[in-house]
């Protein structure tokens, strides 16, 4: 083999290179941007970036953002005379005739306008104008709070009112006192998040420790992807606080940074140690074997770094600030997980060197520590070259057949009462409300503001306002907002109609005539209706960004048009199965007993696109590796089918190991409680399983070998896993097509 210049390796290569020559300075190097990272969210404490909603319920949110005094938040206290047991009651007095109901509310609205400047305003059932406040079997009664300000002093008044609630409820015990509101709810699912993400953390460490064992049988062999996940995660964190300082990041991105960091962190570190492992069992010195692996799993590694990268930013043509912070979330963790393969990687085991099989486990750690063909992947892929047309429709077929149930899929995000499971007090509370008082526990917010300085002072203004009939009224400098209950407080069919009305008949016939005001309708019903509508409307743009980018880095990876448009079809049709899945699971309500759900008939509106986006860079692992094997066997002049079968088998290791791995990291999510984690971990599992079988396994060798000589002709193979300078037809260091590989 003819020596190489250092400037025609592949970038990666020469990236490798370098750690592994400055193996101790790159390994302090990346531990430093560690710490720094995690020191620089807390030391710079820079103020987060608000989102702004989408739609309609943006612009009211802009307003009321540009205003600077404080809108008071809502709190709602539901009134029952409670049963033997603790049920409800049934007959008896109307509310406003039972002493012990009376004695109760009386008690609870002295006791609330006791608390020191706690209470912007309150409405009581049994005080003058407090008739709309009576259920309407009159066994309901609601008491309405507004929370005072200012901002800083918010939280505490909010504190104070709830431990009055608590209070009052333990001295009337045959009432029940139930709250539910803006805070209270708001509060239900930030804790939700908090010990979902406990849960995650608890579940996903030893499971994913155990894998690693089974797959290395080495302690140090297992405990590097870790590390690198880790580290990995823990630098995104940090970097990300910096980030949110210009874009909005919310609640959910941490879960899906943790989640997608896990996953490649793992997945990479196993391309690169089980190739270095492969090419020492193969009689390499470590440093050769380095060198081998920089120039093919390196390669895989970056090029399906950038891939899932470039299609993440996809989810910006949404336009929706939820996604901006995703984007940064996912393209920060992925970016570093790649660059942390190529660089601290290799100076770790360079610094190991044979070492890292050390502290084998007992039982695995022989049969582990040296990669071998699979069996079964090579005996499926044997048939299916054999027939290929027959197998590769019999796979499509069966992904057809699962995809059926996502054409009736219908986008709607899970309102509190169905994210959250009814043992959550607040939950029981909200759910008890809207069937006395439809509407209530979030209301509609009617943003009203003034175009001319005094128009909300004109005399007709708030006769205007109470005809919407709205619950609690608020003035604010410029701004009047009028919560206006709508027919249900959720995000579905009902919500959906009522909200429509309002906005296109209520506020108009209420509003429309005023002069020198304009409106607008938000809340938490408008916003997932504006959120669902947009991802509705911009969904085709972001798709077909994502497929044409795709397919042109497939064309530039592998130099075959053909190639690259069978891994598109292929990635759709596992794509389709999975959704497919997900809405025969969680949408149509099969499973919900085993995996502890309650459908709403519907899947969150967010989820399908995230999926098609992450998925589709995440699947280009497997398909750029195992293509790659392929052509790495080709380009040792075997046949094409000998190549697919070869290919197959000794890549299938890995893969298999990666994806295991990779779902076993999703489906953590699906025991945690809120169902949108569930939908995730549900929906990204069913894909990674059936792009690692079925599309793998049947799929991917019959299309190749239907392909033939268009899809692994050695001259045109790439720079990549196996088409380096060194791995050219004839070259010392191609592995023959018996050698044994992961």
């Amino acid at each position: 083999m003819l020596p190489e210049s250092k400037s025609r390796g592949p970038l990666a290569e020469r990236i490798a290179a370098w750690s592994v020559r400055h193996r101790v300075t790159a390994v302090i190097g990346w531990f430093a941007l560690v710490a720094v990272s995690v020191l620089a969210g807390t030391v710079l404490g820079l103020d987060p970036a608000n989102s702004t909603d989408p739609g309609e319920s943006g612009r009211a949110d802009r307003v009321l953002d540009a205003q600077s005094g404080y809108v008071p938040l809502q709190e709602n206290v539901l009134v029952q005379p409670l049963g033997k047991g603790g049920s409800s009651k049934k007959g008896g007095s109307p509310l406003t005739a039972d002493p012990e109901v009376r004695s109760a509310v009386e008690d609870l609205t002295a006791s609330v306008r006791r608390t020191p400047g706690a209470v912007a305003a309150l409405r009581s059932p049994l005080e003058p104008g407090g008739a709309g406040l009576v259920s309407a079997d009159g066994r309901s009664g609601l008491v309405n709070v507004q929370i005072a300000g200012p901002d800083e002093r918010f939280r505490d008044h909010y504190t104070a009112i709830e431990s009055v609630v608590r209070e009052v409820a333990a001295r009337h015990p045959g009432v029940r006192l139930a709250q539910a509101g803006d805070v209270s709810l708001a509060d239900a699912v930030d804790g939700g998040i908090k010990d979902d993400m406990k849960r995650a953390e608890f579940f996903s460490l030893p499971l994913t420790v155990a894998i690693l064992l089974v797959v290395f049988g080495s302690l140090i062999a297992a405990g590097i992807p870790l590390l690198l996940a880790a580290t990995t995660v823990l630098t995104a964190f940090g970097l990300l606080q910096v980030v949110a300082h210009w874009v909005p990041v919310n609640s959910a991105t941490s879960s899906v940074v943790l989640l997608i960091g896990l996953a490649v962190g793992i997945d990479y570190s196993l391309f690169y140690l089980r190739r270095e492992r492969e090419e020492r069992a193969a009689g390499h010195g470590v440093a050769e074997a380095l060198k081998i692996t920089a120039r093919t799993s390196g390669h895989v590694v970056a090029v399906s770094g950038l891939t899932v990268m470039l299609c993440l930013t996809g989810l910006l043509l949404t336009g929706l600030d939820n996604f901006r912070g995703l984007t940064a979330g996912t393209v920060l963790v992925v970016g570093l997980a790649m660059v942390g393969s190529v660089t601290v990687l290799p100076a770790l085991l360079a610094l190991l060197g044979h070492r890292v099989d050390r502290a084998r486990v007992p039982w695995l750690g022989r049969r582990r520590t040296a990669a071998g063909e699979s069996r079964f992947w090579t005996a499926v892929a044997r048939v299916v070259v054999r027939r290929p047309l027959l197998w590769g429709g019999l796979a499509a077929l069966v992904l057809v057949v699962l995809a059926l149930p996502a054409f009736g899929m219908r986008l709607q995000d899970a309102a509190v009462t169905d994210s959250l499971p009814r043992e959550v007090p607040v939950v029981d509370a909200a759910i008890r409300m809207q069937e006395a008082f439809p509407g209530s526990p979030l209301p509609a917010w009617v943003v009203v503001w003034e175009k001319r300085a005094g128009a909300l002072d004109a005399p007709g203004v708030r006769r205007a306002v109470k005809e919407l009939r709205p619950v609690s009224t608020a003035r604010v400098g410029r701004i009047m907002v009028a919560r206006v209950p709508l027919a249900d407080f959720g995000t579905g069919e009902v919500a959906n109609r009522s909200l429509e009305e309002l906005r296109a008949v209520k506020a108009p016939a209420a509003l429309g005539s005023l002069d020198g005001l304009d409106y607008a309708v938000s809340g938490k019903t408008a916003f997932a209706y504006d959120f669902t509508r947009q991802i509705t409307e911009r969904s085709p743009l972001v798709i077909g960004f994502v497929l044409v980018l795709a397919l042109a880095l497939l064309a530039v990876s592998f130099r075959s048009l053909a190639v690259s448009l069978v891994s598109v079809l292929l990635n759709l049709l596992s794509l389709g199965a999975a959704y497919g899945v997900l809405t025969w699971v969680f949408q149509d309500g099969h499973l919900s007993t085993a995996l502890g759900f309650t459908p709403y008939g519907g899947v969150v509106g967010w989820l399908p696109l995230f999926m098609f986006v992450i998925l589709f860079g995440l699947s280009m692992d497997y398909h750029i590796f195992v293509l790659s094997r392929i052509r790495e066997r080709r380009a040792a002049g075997v046949s094409v089918r000998q190549a697919v079968i070869t290919g197959i088998g000794t890549s299938s290791g890995v893969v298999t190991s990666a994806a295991v791995i990779m779902t076993a990291a999703f489906s953590v999510f699906v025991v945690l409680s809120a169902i949108e984690y569930k939908m995730m971990g549900v929906g990204l599992s069913a894909a990674v399983l059936i792009d690692a079988t079925v599309v793998r396994g049947v799929l991917l060798p019959a299309a190749i070998t239907l392909l033939g000589e268009r899809s692994t002709a050695p001259a045109s193979a790439p720079p990549g896993e196996g088409a380096g300078p060194g791995l050219r037809r004839g070259s010392d260091v191609a592995p023959r097509s018996g050698q044994r590989g992961g």
